[in-house]
């Protein structure tokens, strides 16, 4: 067990040296209607922003209803009893830049107004240079 955690220790500091050459920027995509990958993007995301990475991210297909003001999943997360939803809020109130896919609105049932505050429709040709950025990193989900 003590070599396990050695050697987690060894990754993690290589991980943190490399850090200093890493973008300060991410992309963050996420598609997947399972609540389990939308709940670990969120917690990832939230752990990058809390390290001072800039985000961006965009929500599609079922991951778009996350950006819906008001939407609630129907179950919670262990084991801290989260949901994908409330981290999400966190981030947009951390500064995040949330957008959903251009597809989503026209093909749900809602409306640009039912979004959560701070939340925009995404513009393909500007995600498309966000991806395209070398200082970027994308991270899908």
């Amino acid at each position: 067990m003590h070599q396990s955690s050695s050697s987690t220790e060894r990754v993690v500091k290589a991980s943190n040296d490399e850090c200093a050459e890493q973008p300060d920027h991410a992309m963050v995509i996420v598609t997947s209607a399972s609540l389990q990958t939308q709940g670990m993007a969120m917690v990832l995301a939230r752990a990058m922003q809390e390290q001072g990475v800039q985000l961006s991210i965009m929500l599609c297909d079922k991951a778009g209803d996350l950006a819906i003001d008001g939407y609630q999943s129907l179950q919670t997360l262990a084991p801290k009893g989260m949901k994908p939803e409330g981290l999400l809020q966190k981030i947009i109130d951390g500064g995040a830049d949330v957008t959903v896919c251009a597809l989503y609105l026209p093909n749900s049932i809602y409306q640009e107004q039912d979004l959560r505050k701070n939340v925009r429709v995404a513009q393909p040709a500007d995600m498309a240079q966000l991806m395209r950025n070398k200082h970027i990193k994308v991270f899908t989900f």
